[in-house]
């Protein structure tokens, strides 16, 4: 008797690098084929994937097998163990068995980013990813907006890739402000937004990060909440939030969607420069928290990736 094994939401993609494009000083975009990409979910927003990357010395990432193979793969000792980095999906190709990922390129102190100066079509790595073939909700997908409001998105270059997957599915009548703050304005990458979506790319040119994003979040916040609420109306100046110690903790929460509400932000990358942002969106601004989505990517002074 044949037993088949249920379909997970996620599932091991054995995949090898088709193509590398730089698409930026900060940016490349490396395309990745498979004999079952074709099973891989285009979700589209912001859905996370994690990338399994080749030890030193490897050419490809050696995982555990099975339904456990996560639990398996935390149970090697650390020198076994191939690194494991979260991602954005920037497109799905199902017809072509083909999924594209762009990476930014932040030094050269760790895995994904040494991974990434050097990758070349014909290296072998695994992707855990959406199953197409799940029926139900695949999860890694952080953008919830309510049905009303406008729409407030803003990051670092970390984010620039969510950020794009986001705008590109919005609604046509989607109205707000998107602020991407990237290293140099050679890093300036085309976005697709609807017409009542205003992009602004900040250069932060060697500034510290955050220098630029934060007094344009603070301003456009103002903005959109004074087109969309009257003054004194649907927002409660003053609300204390948790202060996340970014050192110590994730900073991570992404609530469910409001009914509706007069804006709705979603905040990524830097983990010191999001609880900023975060603060001053809900105790300043008095954004209700449960319409603000935040996640620090990464943390300034850790290896990232």
């Amino acid at each position: 008797m044949t037993h088949t094994l249920p379909i997970t939401p996620w599932r091991l993609f054995a995949v090898e690098v088709r193509a590398v494009h730089r698409l930026s000083p900060s940016f490349v975009r490396v395309t990745f084929t498979g004999p079952d990409l074709d099973r891989f979910a285009d979700n589209g927003y912001d859905q996370r994937i994690k990338l399994t990357l080749p030890l030193p010395g490897q050419r490809g990432a050696d995982l555990p097998q099975g339904p456990d193979w996560y639990a398996q793969w935390r149970a090697l000792p650390e020198h076994l163990r191939n690194p494991i980095r979260t991602y954005t999906v920037r497109a799905v190709r199902p017809h072509l068995s083909e999924v594209d990922v762009d990476l930014v390129l932040h030094g050269d102190s760790g895995p994904a980013t040494r991974w990434a100066r050097r990758v070349r079509p014909g290296d072998e790595i695994a992707i855990a990813g959406p199953d197409a073939g799940y029926d139900g909700d695949h999860g890694g997908r952080e953008f919830r907006p309510p049905s009303t409001g406008r729409l407030l998105l803003a990051g670092d270059e970390t984010a620039v890739p969510a950020i794009s997957g986001i705008c590109e599915r919005l609604p046509s009548d989607a109205r707000g402000r998107v602020l991407l703050e990237v290293p140099s304005a050679a890093d300036v990458l085309p976005l697709v937004a609807p017409s009542g979506v205003e992009v602004t790319w900040l250069s932060r040119d060697g500034d510290a990060y955050g220098a630029r994003l934060v007094p344009a979040v603070e301003a456009a916040a103002q903005e959109l909440l004074s087109r969309a609420v009257p003054v004194g109306a649907g927002v409660s100046i003053g609300q204390l939030v948790d202060d996340v110690d970014v050192d110590r903790a994730i900073l991570w929460e992404v609530p469910e969607a409001l009914p509706s509400a007069p804006l709705y932000a979603w905040l990524a990358g830097e983990a010191g420069v999001i609880r900023t942002l975060r603060r001053h969106l809900v105790t300043a601004c008095g954004l209700d928290r449960r319409a603000v989505a935040f996640m620090g990517y990464w943390r300034h002074g850790r290896a990232a990736g």
